[in-house]
């Protein structure tokens, strides 16, 4: 597998085990460098993500983070230019926004979303357009979709 070593991605307080398992499917089929899971987001040894990761839970490294706050200022001091994925004013069309690398992409809480206090430190938020009725897209989904958009 050929892995982007300039993409991260951060997940916080995503609730959803299943949700977690296509993440990791996700980010080792885009060749993501390495997620890191926040707050009380399920991780592989939660059953429920093995069962949906089908065995990425192995091959894109993972690590568990208590505090995503902290890990954004660690990853903001070596380097990483944060986007957070969220709708807010302030906003960016992600299929016309440009990163900077290396790159952590954050996702948020299916219901919530990305806090605001994570927010205020990251240097771009993106959204996806949404045209139909619904407001928002699955995280994963969104995710997946923001992941490629970026590494284009």
């Amino acid at each position: 597998m050929r892995t982007v070593q300039k993409l991260v991605a951060v997940i916080c307080n995503v609730r959803s085990a299943y949700n977690v398992g296509s993440l990791f499917r996700t980010a080792d089929a885009a060749g993501i460098r390495h997620l890191y899971l926040c707050g009380f987001t399920p991780t592989p040894e939660h059953p429920k993500v093995a069962k949906t990761a089908l065995g990425a839970e192995r091959s894109v490294p993972w690590e568990y983070r208590a505090q995503a706050g902290r890990l954004l200022k660690e990853l903001k001091r070596n380097g990483w230019y944060l986007v957070a994925l969220e709708q807010t004013r302030k906003s960016k069309d992600v299929f016309s926004f440009e990163p900077r690398f290396p790159a952590a992409l954050i996702v948020g809480n299916e219901v919530r979303g990305v806090s605001k206090p994570l927010l205020k430190q990251c240097d771009a938020i993106v959204e996806i357009p949404m045209r139909g009725k619904k407001e928002s897209l699955n995280v994963s989904v969104a995710a997946g979709i923001a992941l490629y958009q970026l590494l284009r």
